[in-house]
This record gives structure tokens, sequence and C-alpha cells, in this order.
């Protein structure tokens, strides 16, 4: 799987059935070259349009599972949740 195709796929919290919208980067480790994370942007903000100032960083260890058109995470929102 691409990355682009990721980005095309809403993310759902399990824990909450919330639509948290569409990855607009990943975190890799440049030493093992494996994806750490998804980043998602804040709620309100589409495709970072007015900046980048609040995003949900979503570890993979928190992804349970990539279907065709969502991907489902299992995290504590207010956890994942970064001010830039």
């Amino acid at each position: 799987m691409k990355i682009c195709e990721l980005k095309q796929k809403e993310v759902i919290n399990i824990c909450t059935c919330r639509s948290l919208g569409c990855p607009i980067d990943a975190e890799f480790d440049c030493k093992s070259s494996q994806l750490t994370a998804l980043i998602l942007p804040s709620p309100g903000r589409f495709c970072c349009l007015f900046g980048r100032d609040n995003e949900y960083i979503i570890p993979w260890e928190c992804i349970s599972q990539i279907g065709d058109d969502i991907i489902l995470v299992k995290i504590d929102e207010e956890k994942c949740f970064h001010k830039g």
C-alpha cells in the first residue's frame, strides 16, 4: 500500500465511533524504515488549509485495522491530540 492510498482513507476511532478525518502525513523511523504514526489535522481543519497548529498523532500500535475505505484506530483522543 502506498502513502497516497492511506491519505484517502477515513480514520475512525472505535472507542468513540467518531470520524477523525483523513491522514495528512505519516511519521517514519529512519533507522528501521518503518511507519511509526499517522498524522491527522485537528477537528475543524480541512487538509491544513489554515495552518498546521493542532493535530492528532496516532501511533502505529493503535491502528486496529486498515480496510478498503477506512482505518480503524483505538485511541484516547486527548492523549493523541498535540497542540502546535
